[in-house]
């Protein structure tokens, strides 16, 4: 759409239009012939839905993907617990006495108190 610079002429112009009620048709007619000469190309229609076509739905002879193997047994996750466990009672840990310490923060804004 051209930049509108109005004139005199022009501005009295579009007084008497308001003045008559012709302003709202005058601008609707401006939009409708910038529509009109938009310059970009149609959109294709779609290709056909195949026959037996359910929307929603999985096609016909397939379904949802199978679940991720599991990485680790439960006999590796209790192992694991169990050392955990072991290493908690056999090990002296300060850090749990006082969590707020730096040697436990990380730095991170999660883990440092804000300092007003």
């Amino acid at each position: 759409m051209p930049d509108f610079n109005p004139g005199r002429d022009e501005v009295e112009d579009i007084a008497a239009m308001k003045r008559e009620g012709d302003l709202s048709r005058f601008l609707r007619a401006q939009i409708r012939d910038a529509n009109a000469r938009r310059t970009t190309p149609a959109k294709p229609a779609p290709p056909p839905n195949p026959p037996g076509y359910r929307p929603g739905t999985w096609p016909s002879g397939t379904g949802p993907p199978a679940a991720p193997p599991q990485q680790h047994s439960p006999a590796d996750w209790q192992q694991a617990v169990d050392e955990y466990r072991e290493w908690l009672l056999a090990t002296d840990h300060p850090e749990l006495d006082h969590p707020t310490t730096q040697r436990q923060q990380c730095g991170c804004p999660a883990c440092t108190p804000r300092r007003t």
